[in-house]
């Protein structure tokens, strides 16, 4: 994997958070920026994803692709946020047609 540097300044209260999570993870401080870094897009990931979903943007899988995670926890997640993102037969056909690539459902 190829990494690159970057400069970022931030406000002292985020060092101290950071000073702290590297103490209870065990981790030096450029570690602890990039395992907080992937956790923070992965957490935006899902949320633009359930927006897009929900926005019916995008379809099911395409969210569970964006959003990097399992169609079986898209679907926890979304019945936990209580999304609603089927508003008809037409839209969840379509869903699913567009999942198997195939119109041969109808």
């Amino acid at each position: 994997m190829t990494e690159i540097g970057v400069l970022a300044r931030i406000p002292d209260y985020l060092d101290k958070d950071i000073e702290v999570f590297m103490i209870e993870e065990h981790l030096d401080k450029s570690t602890s920026i990039r395992k907080l870094l992937a956790e923070g897009l992965q957490h935006w990931k899902k949320k633009r994803a359930l927006r897009l979903l929900e926005e019916r943007k995008i379809t099911f899988l395409k969210a569970a692709e964006m959003s990097e995670t399992s169609i079986w926890e898209l679907v926890d997640i979304i019945r936990e946020k209580g999304i609603v993102w089927v508003i008809s037969e037409e839209y969840i056909t379509r869903d699913i047609e567009a999942a198997v690539g195939s119109s041969d459902l109808h």
